[in-house]
């Protein structure tokens, strides 16, 4: 499960693009801006749909009939992975004028304004190759997301979205250094790595190179990239090339985000995790101990099928031995088609409750991880919402003008809000 993000919405002319969902959704919308662009497409609204829980395809849907009455004459695209995984229910919405799958939206043509088929959502199953999804540009100001692999070949037991993506396939290392160079060139003060199953990058690649592999050419090939950050990482596949680049080099952010999902051994299993706690905690230790600084992130699942309140406990006490800063709480949601779904469910009243307790305990670490900052002098980039971020990811709030998004700043952090520390530009 991939680390996820609140909607965000980036305007281009009279074409509008909705992302829900994970940070790949984000890198792929910039470039069907592009395609749309490059299309003729105008006074459209594009939704690019998220399908890791439910509740992220109710939310899709909610915000489709919204954009309908908002503008009553855009055409209305649905795309993304819940409309990959079941395009019928989306066509079946009035207000839905095409549905596009996955592999179809990084094409410029899937956005003609009068395309021949209203649903255009192949088999993403037989898809073999993620190409190199050059964008123009890059919707943020502070940071681009590079999508260097796509699709996952695991099966864990609560996922969708390997149905939505189809099988693991990797972006050239070539290719990407490409992207990012432009990127550097444009500008781009941070850059992203993205991907479904990131440390799977390379497995069907000539040599079947590791992702530390891509990592190092990166850095040693675009030297004038200040910060690249990496997103979800699998416990199991930190190669330790990678390794040693995220303890020792100062260009790669000190912040990680782990999928780790749960703290139980048994319920690991049963989601088919292929790590167990102890090598959770063993990497976790490694890397605190090797960085000092780094802020580690995580995605938990509370309520999955068969969880006691010691197997919860266990994911509760996990968060401290690990030492997590950040945690992304996943109330279980059963999606139709996953063995989890066929399991002995919790009443969901019980998996709302232990997911309250956990985001209760994820504000605690979140106020400690806030409090080693306050008093300090630090770096960070703005934001444009006038905020900023510390190079672990620490959001800053700050009275600084949209103007200077993407520029690093000094910064006083004389206190917090629980949330973000509160600082002043120095």
């Amino acid at each position: 499960m991939s680390e996820t993000l609140a909607p965000a919405r980036a305007d281009a002319t009279s074409v509008e693009i909705v992302t829900l969902g994970c940070r790949l959704n984000v890198a792929e919308s910039d470039a069907m801006r592009t395609h749309a662009g490059a299309a003729g497409l105008s006074d459209a609204v594009i939704f690019n749909t998220c399908a890791v829980t439910a509740e992220a395809v109710r939310q899709a849907r909610q915000q489709i009939r919204r954009a309908r009455r908002e503008r009553p004459d855009a055409m209305i695209i649905v795309t993304g992975c819940a409309a990959q995984i079941d395009p019928a229910s989306f066509a079946d919405m009035p207000e839905v004028d095409r549905v596009i799958g996955n592999s179809e939206k990084m094409s410029p043509a899937a956005f003609a304004p009068h395309a021949d088929e209203r649903v255009q959502v192949a088999d993403i199953m037989t898809v073999r190759e993620t190409a190199p999804h050059l964008a123009d540009g890059y919707s943020s100001r502070t940071r681009a997301y590079v999508q260097v692999q796509n699709g996952c070949d695991h099966r864990c037991t609560f996922c969708i979205i390997p149905y939505g993506r189809g099988n693991s396939r990797s972006v050239p290392a070539g290719a990407v250094i490409e992207q990012i160079n432009a990127l550097v060139a444009r500008g781009c003060p941070e850059v992203v790595l993205t991907g479904v199953d990131l440390t799977s990058w390379g497995a069907d690649l000539p040599g079947a190179p590791q992702f530390g592999n891509l990592v190092a050419r990166i850095l040693k090939l675009v030297p004038d990239l200040p910060m690249l950050r990496l997103s979800s990482l699998d416990v199991i596949e930190m190669d330790e090339a990678l390794f040693d680049l995220v303890t020792t080099e100062p260009r790669i952010a000190p912040h990680l985000h782990l999928s780790l999902q749960h703290g139980d051994d048994l319920i690991l299993k049963r989601m088919k995790r292929r790590h167990g706690r102890d090598q959770a905690i063993d990497l976790c230790a490694r890397l605190k101990a090797a960085r000092p600084e780094i802020a580690l992130g995580a995605d938990f699942i509370a309520g999955f099928p068969t969880e006691t309140e010691e197997h919860f406990q266990g994911t509760l006490d996990l968060v401290a031995a690990c030492d997590i800063s950040y945690l992304h709480v996943f109330p279980f949601s059963p999606r139709e088609g996953t063995p989890a779904a066929r399991m002995p469910q919790l009443p969901r009243p019980l998996i709302k409750a232990r997911a309250a307790r956990l985001r209760e305990v994820g504000a605690q670490v979140m106020a400690r991880h806030l409090d080693r900052w306050v008093g300090q002098d630090v770096t960070a980039l703005v934001e444009e919402d006038g905020s900023a971020r510390l190079s672990d990811f620490t959001r800053v709030r700050l009275a600084v003008g949209d103007d200077q998004a993407g520029a690093y700043i000094r910064v006083r952090a004389h206190g917090h809000d629980g949330e973000a520390l509160i600082g002043t530009v120095l």
